[in-house]
């Protein structure tokens, strides 16, 4: 297998003159990710670049759901409902180790949004656009059904609940698996990469850019055929870079979520719920914590770091407190936030919540092609139309592309069958994992969380630091991540191959040294790098801990 490590980094960026490209992609996230995965399995060379790490923007600070889009059959985007929600048994299929069934209570109040009889007509005919498998297709429940799944629920003018099928996944981990089958098939990723200008051949047109290294400085040149922006939030820094485009604008919207101790609310079931301002929001039970969000406010600030506020906070608390009523938390219970920003293309008249998550590409007079919009769901669906339009300019030039395979390809570490076969993998997987002196209950966490790849990271057993204080398991995927997953940095680790940061600070708190000390050993870093990377660590933690 080949790997995905710091040394390939900079092997790559070492060979940069010498290679010409078919298509540069400029922004790592799910969606360029995804544009990557589809371009190299058509024969195409490609190469992308991230400023941050890949998945440090919106891909790792979204509700974590690869769900089918039930909120916008109430907005009658009947086409969104019926594509995103077959996509999202792509993404199940082909990376069951990072996509998980979740049931979901739609409670139903008198006088509330929604009533028995839309609830269940608007269910039924979401099944039917989505493509939902019979097993997960809606059921109606009643008052007391309702609240036997959830008592936590406000009893008061409560009817019932619609009982429906999501799909719980993490974001970043999704985008990493992604960019690792990438890599795996012969494209080049780069994290830590900065555009900073354009080259344009005699005509005009876009063939290439200029980057910066932004851990080293050294600037870098890419040479391609096209050029990709599939930057998020980033789309119209990156046009400015080349010209504006006239009539498209983004829409920057802030989601934020908060996590809470299950002792503090100890919510049993998923439930999505109308809020007294007529938004929606969800409550999830995750390992042992609850999350709840998200918020959707205009937002200006700055787009590397968007942070929740107390005013953001306390809005969630509210909604706690009124879908939840016996649920007594507050400020200082909230463990940890993370805010995304969400690149809407901008429709005047329209709020926040009301503005369409649909994607639009379009191509500049230069060439170059922006992708914008859309969401986490239909990623695949979105790389597949941008490399078809790169596949039809291409191939009018003479350059041979395949078709799209994109669809059945599993991803990395979901080579199973049948997406049933995980959960015997897992168990048996957990025991070889056991064998080599991990902790049952590591072995299992690390079998369900990487697939197949815990295979891989098994066979590192010889080649973690034997001195290191830290629990085998640690040392285990922490390896793996400098190996295979390209972690540059500890933040990297704990924020987007973990998600650690936001789930479980306690364990952060714990190793957070032992693992900065075992990364700086493994990757040569100097005291300055070490001291700054520690900093880094800090203020992410900060960040997330923390309101302003």
């Amino acid at each position: 297998m080949k790997t995905f490590s710091y040394r390939d980094r900079e092997s790559t960026l070492d060979s940069l003159e010498n290679r010409q490209y078919d298509v540069v992609i400029v922004g790592g996230g799910i969606t360029g990710v995804g544009i990557a995965l589809d371009c190299v399995t058509r024969g195409l060379k490609t190469i992308l670049i991230e400023m941050q790490d890949f998945a440090a923007g919106t891909s790792s600070r979204s509700t974590k759901l690869v769900h089918g889009g039930l909120r916008y059959l109430k907005q009658f985007e009947v086409g969104m409902v019926a594509e995103v929600g077959k996509e999202r048994e792509v993404v199940y299929r082909n990376a069951p180790h990072v996509t998980h069934p979740e049931w979901m209570l739609l409670p139903i109040y008198k006088k509330g949004t929604f009533g028995k009889y839309s609830t269940s007509v608007g269910l039924k005919v979401y099944d039917f656009l989505a493509g939902v498998k019979k097993k997960e297709r809606r059921k109606m429940l009643n008052r007391n059904q309702t609240l036997q799944r959830e008592p936590l629920l406000r009893g008061k003018g409560l009817m019932g609940s619609g009982y429906y099928v999501e799909y719980r996944t993490d974001d970043a981990r999704l985008t990493i698996e992604v960019a690792k089958k990438a890599a795996e098939l012969g494209a080049d990723l780069i994290n830590y990469a900065k555009a900073e200008s354009f080259t344009y051949d005699s005509n005009g047109k876009v063939n290439g850019l200029y980057f910066q290294d932004v851990l080293t400085g050294a600037k870098h040149c890419l040479k391609g055929e096209r050029v990709v922006n599939a930057t998020g939030p980033w789309v119209e820094s990156v046009i400015d870079l080349d010209c504006k485009i006239e009539g498209k604008s983004l829409f920057h919207s802030k989601g934020v979520h908060i996590v809470i101790d299950s002792s503090k609310f100890p919510l049993r079931q998923a439930v999505y719920f109308d809020t007294p301002d007529r938004r929606m929001v969800f409550a999830i039970p995750r390992n042992g914590k609850t999350y709840i969000g998200t918020t959707d406010t205009e937002y200006k600030g700055d787009l590397q770091h968007p942070t929740a506020t107390e005013k953001d906070r306390r809005y969630l608390l509210e909604c706690i407190h009124f879908m939840f009523p016996d649920v007594q938390v507050g400020l200082g219970d909230i463990e940890s936030t993370w805010a995304g920003v969400r690149p809407l293309i901008r429709q005047e008249g329209k709020g926040p919540s009301e503005i369409s998550r649909k994607d639009e590409v379009w191509t500049s007079a230069t060439g170059l092609i922006t992708i914008a919009g859309g969401k986490l769901t239909g990623y695949r669906k979105m790389a597949e139309t941008v490399t078809d339009l790169l596949c039809k300019q291409l191939s009018a030039e003479g350059v041979h592309c395949k078709g799209s395979v994109t669809k059945e390809l599993r991803l990395s570490g979901g080579d199973f069958h049948d997406p049933e076969n995980y959960y015997r993998f897992v168990q048996e997987e957990s025991r070889n994992l056991e064998k080599l002196g991990v902790s049952l209950e590591d072995a299992t966490s690390i079998a369900a969380q990487y697939g197949t790849n815990s295979r891989v990271i098994a066979g590192l057993i010889d080649r973690v630091q034997p001195l290191s204080p830290l629990p085998l398991s640690i040392k285990l995927i922490l390896q793996y991540a400098i190996e295979y997953e390209l972690v540059m940095t500890p933040v990297d680790f704990f924020m987007r191959r973990t998600g650690t940061v936001f789930f479980d600070m306690e364990w952060v708190h714990k190793w957070k040294e032992d693992i900065t000390i075992y990364m700086a050993e493994c990757m040569g870093w100097n005291v300055e790098d070490r001291i700054n990377y520690k900093k880094a660590l800090e203020e992410s933690i900060r960040e997330s801990v923390e309101s302003n």
